[in-house]
């Protein structure tokens, strides 16, 4: 158990939370990390939401020792006081209650009687389910595990946990724990993992701490941290992204999820690229995001956020917790330069904000005071990573274990690209909100991406504005299917007399519309009619010239004809 309180303020904690008597000498008062309290404040303002559900379903495949798993997921739960924390509010904090004993039952749900085809929508339908099924923070566990069974040797694992308790990288940490536990226990063996040196409960201290800088003499790193961002993000603009619908007032947050394959190819020659230039492939991938921004919305001022793993200390790296804090990188891309220019300019506002990375985003939002607005994200509203995060192939003796993709039915940002490298090369997921855009929109911006990716690899010094955007099918359909016009024309007839023979075919179909007035065939040609004859009786006749000088009008038309 990690340093808390000291006694006396405990007990008074405990006392203030009606902690119930029986549990007054057992649970531990902590303050929450400042990210922790954003997503407190979040779940209040938006409460029985699922927006913040870290899931994963695992299909099984062999022998399972059913006591082993849930052994395992037990001792993990044990060794990690993140997974035994609820969180409360305190004389107007939010504070973490940690109890030092906690058991998560390990449910079967039985589907051997149903039909192979049946078993795979009743999986999908249940991980759905559990997916959207919120957590109460103030109360039980915060971590939910459900084992589907399909038949003897097949099982489906559905993990939910709350993204206040983790994050990206502590999925990792809970797989391989997983893996190494479990492997043991099976074996009847203890477990083979030392003992955590710290939990999470003293890094949120230390954060604390370390930025209001005690006992410092000279500026807290909070002060230094801060004056950086204010520089970099003042007067930030909104990135006005075309959308298929209007922009809701309060979102819903409801979202859904493509997927991205680059091929290999492209991905080598990114990589490659990237080592010329001196650059990460997360830079370079980064600036050709930014430029499909650009190309979009035609903004010189492009800002996107970017999580960060923000485990800069051995101690805290194999914790389960919630570290990942989000950067806001800003670039200027005016003057239409050319990739390579563009990707320096990235390159120092990567490094500028990797420099000022420990300064959590929720306290940069407090202390800069943006305008609130329900219908964004404060300070970003699009989301670009390339994921590191260290999660090896899953093992398990006499087991098979594949990872299964489903939906996101949320979605907290605009937009997300989250891209992560594979054998087979760069692979994405993209996140967007069904509020704003259609599901054939993603798809054709997906398509630009990787066109624009091609282009930058084929010629890097192009200006931003000359890169390739369309695809192939898009180019075709612009340039070949819209301009295919040709069609059979009476080329011994004036217009006046086709004109003429369609009256005749329709005389009741509109023919002409102004404003909030229209005419049908028969009406603008009986008025046609009616001005020529008036113009024969002043003399006109073939070949005479009239002119006509009127505003865009109905009389227009019918002077003309």
């Amino acid at each position: 158990m990690s340093q808390h309180l000291a006694d006396n303020s405990r007990a008074t904690a405990v006392e203030k939370l009606n902690v119930p008597e029986e549990e007054e000498s057992e649970v531990f008062v902590f303050p929450a990390s400042f990210a922790q309290q954003r997503l407190w404040f979040l779940d209040q303002l938006f409460p029985g939401n699922a927006f913040y559900n870290v899931s994963a379903a695992i299909r099984l495949t062999g022998s399972l020792n059913l006591a082993a798993l849930e052994q395992t997921f037990n001792e993990i739960v044990h060794r990690h006081e993140a997974l035994r924390t609820t969180f409360r509010m305190l004389e107007e904090q939010v504070v973490q209650v940690i109890t030092p004993t906690l058991t998560i039952p390990l449910p079967v749900v039985d589907l051997r009687h149903l039909p192979l085809t049946e078993q795979e929508a009743e999986t999908w339908r249940l991980a759905s389910e559990e997916q959207e099924r919120p957590f109460n923070l103030s109360s039980g566990a915060l971590l939910r595990v459900i084992l589907l069974q399909l038949d003897a040797s097949e099982h489906v694992l559905l993990l939910n946990l709350h993204h206040i308790i983790c994050d990206g990288w502590s999925i990792g940490v809970f797989l391989r724990e997983l893996g190494t536990l479990y492997t043991a226990f099976a074996s009847n063996q203890p477990s083979p993992l030392p003992e955590l040196p710290i939990q999470y409960a003293d890094f949120a201290d230390w954060q604390r701490e370390w930025l209001e800088g005690v006992g410092a003499t000279h500026e807290s790193p909070l002060q230094v941290q801060l004056a950086y961002w204010k520089q970099q993000l003042d007067n930030l603009s909104l990135l006005n992204l075309p959308t298929d619908r209007s922009r809701p007032t309060t979102p819903t947050y409801r979202g859904a999820t493509q997927f991205l394959e680059l091929p290999k190819s492209l991905s080598e020659k990114l990589e490659a690229l990237s080592q010329r230039q001196g650059v990460t492939l997360f830079m370079t991938l980064l600036a050709a995001f930014q430029t499909l921004l650009y190309r979009y919305t035609q903004q010189e001022d492009i800002v996107v956020g970017s999580p960060i793993a923000n485990r800069n200390c051995q101690e805290i790296e194999g914790l389960i917790g919630f570290f990942v804090n989000s950067l806001v990188l800003r670039t200027n891309l005016s003057g239409n330069p050319t990739f390579l220019e563009l990707l320096d300019r990235v390159r120092e506002v990567a490094l500028g904000a990797y420099a000022h990375q420990d300064l959590p985003f929720e306290k940069l939002v407090e202390e800069l005071h943006p305008e609130r607005n329900l219908s964004h994200h404060p300070l970003f509203q699009v989301a670009f990573s390339l994921q590191n995060t260290p999660i090896g192939a899953l093992e398990m003796p006499g087991l098979t274990l594949s990872r299964l993709d489903f939906d996101n039915p949320s979605a907290k940002f605009d937009l997300e690209f989250h891209l992560w490298e594979s054998p087979e090369g760069l692979r994405g997921q993209v996140i967007y909100s069904s509020d704003l855009w259609d599901d054939t929109t993603i798809t054709r911006m997906l398509g630009h991406f990787q066109t624009l990716l091609k282009g930058i690899v084929a010629n890097p010094q192009q200006h931003l504005g000359e890169l390739p955007l369309l695809t192939e099918s898009e180019r075709h359909q612009l340039l070949v299917e819209w301009n295919d016009t040709q069609t059979n024309y009476p080329k011994n007839l004036c217009i006046h007399q086709l004109f003429e023979e369609q009256v005749e075919k329709t005389p009741d179909a509109i023919a002409l519309v102004f404003e909030d007035k229209h005419l049908t065939y028969q009406e603008l040609n009986n008025r046609s009619n009616q001005l020529a004859h008036y113009l024969q009786k002043l003399g006109v006749s073939p070949d005479v010239l009239v002119g006509i000088c009127l505003e865009r009008s109905m009389e227009a038309i019918v002077g003309l004809l």
